[in-house]
């Protein structure tokens, strides 16, 4: 019986060169206060933290989560660490649940749940290490013989771009690819014919037999995006994510009985109870959960079941192995996400130069071994485009 001796934390902070980003590159929750719509900088993720458990038998299960390291390192430092010295990696219900329980009065979502998360995967790369099995054979298995992902890199850029980018990915294989809105509320009318040019240009360039989705992430309202969807109708997309903001789900239930546009959310929802009210609201068509945000594993796992119950889909926010193992063991999950791997822009692409072992997509698929245990991940050695805090 394995038991823990340490929990290490660590941030990867990105100081190399970042890619510049323009005005109206991508709606964001904070364009209502901001003098710039879509100027996605204030949540740019240029951090990441990693958590490492060390058992007694040398067992390290690797864990991460890319928002609010430096105060979800203090959290796991100060909280969390104490709860998990001398466990046993194979009870990760009882580990959960402590640290939920003992964490209520000041966690329960976000910072809190965040760090639980990035522990919980630790947990579970551990318990496939010691069991000597991938995560997704812990959690049922194979459910099919590849994942089918959806290139997720198109923001709001000059038409003739996009043109190219987007049609370079169906090019490669890819049958799904997302675009990100520039425009939201306080651009009027203007902003929304904007908005439409970006998904027809997608369309042109992809053509009928390739899926597009588009994200607003959380910067519209409910007016602005009953608007949005009326005219988004003819373009068959897949689904519009995140409309509104997280909390309004009451908005998405709305958005979504107009029965227009497939309605996803849920990047920044948590836990099982979260989406329980989701769910009994009708807030999603596609519940959007990032494995690493929601509760790790553990709480993914319930929250797959519950949506397969509900007859709602589960595509994971984000790439990255703890959301592609979900996906494989799970009939809820058809497709996921994969960020390609480009020069450091919004951040969601650091995980790429922090771990090895991350899946490439080919031909719009990736796969994940049937015998490399755990989440396959390793460390590489940090160039000096990161700074380091431990």
């Amino acid at each position: 019986m394995a038991r823990i001796t340490d929990v290490r934390t660590t941030i990867y902070e990105w100081v190399g060169p970042v890619a510049p980003m323009p005005p109206h590159f991508c709606t964001t929750a904070s364009d209502l206060v901001s003098d710039v719509t879509g100027s996605i900088s204030g949540f740019r993720f240029l951090g990441w933290l990693v958590v490492e458990i060390e058992c007694d038998d040398g067992t390290i299960g690797i864990g991460n989560s890319a928002l609010a390291p430096h105060a979800t390192k203090t959290t796991i430092d100060t909280y969390l660490k104490p709860l998990l010295i001398g466990t046993d990696p194979l009870d990760s219900e009882y580990i959960w649940q402590s640290m939920y329980r003992r964490t209520l009065p000041f966690g329960r979502k976000g910072i809190g749940m965040v760090a639980i998360s990035a522990v919980d995967l630790a947990i579970w790369d551990a318990k496939g290490k010691i069991l000597k099995q991938p995560v997704f054979k812990l959690l049922g298995g194979r459910t099919k013989s590849k994942i089918p992902v959806y290139a997720s890199r198109l923001y709001s850029q000059p038409l003739d771009t996009l043109y190219t980018e987007a049609k370079s990915y169906a090019e490669q294989g890819f049958k799904s690819v997302k675009l990100r809105f520039g425009w939201g509320p306080k651009d009027g009318i203007e902003g929304i014919h904007k908005n439409i040019d970006l998904v027809r240009t997608t369309r042109e360039a992809v053509g009928d037999n390739v899926d597009i989705m588009a994200d607003a992430y959380m910067g519209w309202n409910l007016e602005y995006a009953k608007r949005m969807l009326r005219l988004l109708e003819p373009y068959n997309l897949r689904w519009v994510e995140e409309p509104v903001i997280s909390d309004d789900l009451h908005a998405y239930a709305e958005l979504k009985a107009l029965n227009l546009v497939n309605i996803s959310g849920g990047e920044h929802e948590y836990t099982l109870a979260g989406f329980r009210d989701a769910l009994f609201l009708k807030a999603f068509d596609i519940a959007q959960y990032d494995v690493n945000r929601v509760g790790g594993i553990t709480a993914a796992k319930k929250i797959a079941d519950l949506c397969e119950a509900n007859d709602v889909l589960v595509i994971p926010h984000a790439g990255q192995m703890h959301n592609y193992h979900i996906t494989m063991s799970s009939y809820a999950a058809p497709i996921s996400e994969f960020f390609p791997k480009v020069p450091v822009e919004v951040g969601n692409e650091l995980f790429w130069y922090i771990f090895d072992g991350e899946p490439v997509a080919k031909d719009g698929f990736i796969d994940l071994s049937d015998t490399t245990p755990g989440f396959g991940l390793t460390l590489k050695t940090p160039d000096a485009n990161f700074k380091l805090t431990r």
